[in-house]
């Protein structure tokens, strides 16, 4: 394993779990303020119960994200130094934006967090509104790095470095918004799904079965919000990356060929050295329609672009394919589920339901990170697009493996510590329907 290769799977381990700490810390707090509004509005203590349940998860994700976002700053400057000092000025607006936003969710979820005696009951749902937001916000700043880096603007190049900085114009930059949208729509359906499973469970098992149905419907009414929202905000994704990414649709696509009346390949695998797709589906003319609305337009393919510029299909089609696919998979979950609950008009308990609402609660968090290996590995060769190479961005110094093989360690005993208090918290607060929890 050479430093290019050890730099980029440290990177990606240290991704992939800090993905998840912030799905569910973006997650968290929206349920969070729901149900303490719900309880508000209504006079029900059961809500005000669900929520101070999740008080002791949002705390534990939101710490080790701490962690893991820290870690991951420093794996910036010690990994990609080059990378650092050629976009540091452009996206330094964004860290530094994210630390306020970041400081304002710590405030709020600690008064949240220690007020239940000291707080009113409205007191503490007016803390949810600003923790929901900063979380949401702090994820939003963070994107816009990695939307400069996709389309970098807000700066010109003299002499090999940019220079003439327009740092807002490098924060808004247009990946920015629809991957800021669409990301934190994706974080809620994550957590709407992930909390979803964990109460089917106890509804399956005929445990704390009054709360665990409103937890359970209030999660999914989340989820079918944020859903066909994702869909909307999936489309103009996808329509800015035909105009503006066109290599990363190819590979996206695994359309090796530039023509006109394009398939939409769905599955199979890419062969680069034949130009083929092995075993997949091909839909005739929808690739045309979806990039250029136009049925008989013509599609730039992989062809088109010089070699050794453009993103390895066989790293980007399988990732595209499972995060659609894992949307589909939850959308059964959520119909079904309102298809029921039409027709019951009550929470279904239906047990196939329910064990089909604990397999698919994974998939929000497969879709998340696969979405983020098809925004990653569909940027490649390029750390910033067009002008900086990953391969020049990587530290020259030696150790990486080491350093790969401590750092994952670190992440799966970060992640099991996580899950112990997580799972030990839930276990002592979720058997009776009675029972007042909030003193965590």
């Amino acid at each position: 394993m050479d430093n290019l290769l050890a730099a980029r799977a440290l990177m990606g381990v240290s991704f992939v779990f800090h993905i998840i700490y912030a799905t569910l810390g973006i997650g968290l707090p929206l349920l969070l303020m729901l149900a303490e509004g719900l309880a508000l509005k209504t006079g029900d203590e059961s809500w005000h119960r669900i929520a101070r349940r999740w008080v002791l998860p949002a705390g534990v994700v939101f710490a080790i994200g701490a962690v893991s976002g820290t870690i991951l700053s420093f794996e910036l400057g010690l990994l990609w130094p080059r990378f650092m000092a050629f976009s540091g000025a452009m996206i330094g607006l964004a860290f530094s934006m994210e630390g306020f936003a970041f400081f304002t969710e710590a405030i709020f979820l600690s008064l949240y967090f220690y007020g239940e005696r000291r707080l009113s009951r409205r007191a503490l749902f007016l803390c949810t509104i600003p923790l929901t937001l900063a979380a949401a916000i702090s994820a939003i700043f963070v994107i816009s790095a990695n939307g400069w880096m996709n389309a970098p603007s807000g700066f010109r190049m003299v002499n090999g470095s940019p220079s003439d900085v327009l740092p807002l114009t490098a924060f808004a930059n247009e990946a920015w918004p629809h991957e800021a949208l669409h990301g934190t729509l994706a974080a809620y359906v994550a957590t709407s799904f992930a909390v979803a499973g964990y109460y089917a469970v106890l509804v399956l098992r005929r445990r704390d079965t009054v709360d665990a149905k409103k937890a359970l419907l209030l999660s999914l009414s989340v989820a079918a919000v944020t859903a066909p929202l994702m869909l909307v905000t999936g489309d103009w994704a996808a329509d800015s990356v035909a105009h503006f990414q066109k290599a990363k649709l190819a590979a996206m696509e695994a359309h090796f060929k530039t023509s006109a009346a394009a398939p939409l390949v769905v599955g199979g695998w890419p062969d680069p050295d034949t130009g083929q797709v092995h075993y997949a589906v091909r839909i005739p003319k929808l690739l045309s329609l979806l990039a250029q609305d136009d049925p008989n337009a013509v599609v730039q393919g992989l062809d088109a672009f010089p070699q050794g510029t453009t993103p390895d299909p066989r790293l980007v089609h399988p990732f595209f394919d499972l995060m659609v696919g894992s949307f589909f998979i939850m959308a059964i979950g959520l119909g079904w589920f309102w298809w029921l609950r039409w027709r019951q008009k009550r929470v279904p308990d239906q047990p196939r339901l329910l064990k089909y609402l604990i397999f698919v609660s994974p998939f929000g968090i497969i879709a998340l990170e696969s979405g983020w290996l098809v925004t990653e590995f569909g940027r490649q060769p390029w750390v910033v697009q067009g002008y900086l190479r990953t391969s020049q961005s990587v530290t020259p110094n030696a150790g990486m493996v080491s350093v790969f093989v401590t750092f994952v360690v670190v992440y799966f005993c970060l992640t099991a510590g996580m899950l112990k208090l997580l799972l030990r918290h839930q276990g002592r607060h979720g058997t009776d329907d009675g029972e007042e929890v909030g003193h965590a």
